[in-house]
């Protein structure tokens, strides 16, 4: 006895207008490539053959904020880019997410010197960190499922700003 024979011939599937809209933003999110050290080689390896982050949605990582709505940082921040992250970050249409990637641009890694933003949380909003120096490709693709079942739990009471 399958599910069409307990629910009849009602023709239509029904859900919430939050869930078809975050199904919609996890299935087609577009990444910014945004990689500043030794992490971006690790991050251009999760889009490769072998890790095929495509299959999440993310066919190729865009060059241009405008275009984008995720922001894997990847590697260290210098005092003199950080200007230069939150413009781009400001120019990302809403809803925008930031994924952390690598110890040094979670918490400034084995660089704790003046040059070196200790946390990129300290210029734009993190809502995924990502562990290793460097981390696996596989890292990453788990940072994108955890972002990804953040954004599935989103509610649009919460997104509206006051």
């Amino acid at each position: 006895m399958g599910v069409e024979q307990k629910l009849g011939n009602l023709g239509i599937v029904t859900t919430t207008l939050e869930t078809t809209v975050n199904w919609a933003r996890t299935n087609a999110m577009w990444p910014m490539l945004f990689g500043l050290a030794c992490c971006a080689i690790e991050m251009m390896s999760a889009q490769a053959a072998d890790y095929d982050m495509s299959r999440f949605g993310m066919e190729l990582m865009r060059p241009s904020p405008r275009q984008s709505d995720l922001m894997i940082v990847a590697g260290r921040v210098s005092r003199k880019m950080a200007p230069v992250l939150r413009r781009l970050y400001d120019q990302m249409p809403e809803p925008k997410w930031v994924i952390a990637m690598g110890d040094c641009a979670s918490c400034g890694g084995v660089f704790n010197n003046y040059a070196v933003v200790q946390g990129v949380d300290e210029v734009v909003p993190v809502d995924v960190y990502v562990a290793g120096c460097p981390p696996r490709p596989e890292a990453l693709i788990h940072g994108v499922v955890t972002l990804f079942e953040k954004v599935k739990g989103e509610k649009f009471k919460d997104l509206v700003k006051a």
